[in-house]
């Protein structure tokens, strides 16, 4: 493993990160959080249970607004897979030192997901959709307890033709780590073979996390975990 290049200390912090080559890279759905507090009946009134993260149906599309037009709404650069290799990045202490993919809309949500990352010195490499707005996620927060519901728009659109692109490509390369939370099982099995091969190839560690339960409840989901299992290094 080498370490990774730097540029000479005088040069500006932005050519500095995009000379280093990250040794993380995440694959995951860029989501925007919109949270907020909750009373029991929003629970019963959309059938979320505490602790559990789903799928958006029409049923549940209304929760957007509902939490939108909340006092206490935040909204917060999310995706589980985002948000990992930011806190990673912020671990590493060194701009550059990660890489994230996933796909966004040509949208003011996606716009905050890409600030968020640039802030926090992550490398995005977002696939931009410009005709479906970015995904976001309901997170209903009651007696500290949460639920998520994720309407994934914008990020059930990636395709593994933007990772095949050279500067994609590169960054896998060199990647001594890759993760993906196995949300993105629903979104791309390409891209997660694609990805899981190419890190044996070059000696990385390809890492995946079960996520939910429906991931390995589904037959289609759980099909894609079980084939990705044998070249798993880590399993969360």
């Amino acid at each position: 493993a080498h370490p990774p290049q730097r540029a000479p200390a005088g040069l500006p912090r932005g050519t500095r990160q995009a000379m280093s080559s990250p040794a993380i890279l995440g694959m995951g759905n860029p989501l925007l959080d919109i949270s907020a507090e909750v009373a029991q009946e929003t629970f019963d009134k959309y059938g979320l249970k505490a602790g559990d993260a789903i799928l958006a149906e029409e049923k549940h599309m209304p929760i957007y607004a509902e939490l939108a037009a909340k006092p206490d709404v935040k909204y917060i650069a999310g995706g589980a897979t985002q948000n990992s290799i930011r806190v990673a990045q912020w671990m590493l202490q060194e701009p550059g030192m990660t890489a994230y993919m996933g796909c966004v809309g040509d949208d003011d949500f996606g716009k905050k997901l890409q600030d968020a990352c640039k802030a926090d010195g992550v490398q995005a490499m977002y696939m931009v959709d410009k005709g479906t707005p970015t995904g976001k996620c309901a997170v209903t927060i009651l007696d500290k307890e949460r639920s998520l519901t994720t309407d994934l728009s914008a990020a059930n659109n990636y395709k593994a033709a933007h990772l095949q692109e050279p500067a994609q490509w590169k960054v896998l390369e060199g990647a001594k780590i890759v993760y993906s939370a196995g949300f993105f099982i629903t979104v791309s099995p390409e891209s997660i073979e694609l990805a899981s091969k190419e890190a044996l190839k070059h000696g990385g560690v390809y890492c995946l996390n079960l996520s939910a339960p429906f991931i390995v409840q589904v037959p289609p989901f759980r099909a894609v975990l079980e084939k990705t299992l044998p070249l798993c290094d880590f399993l969360f």
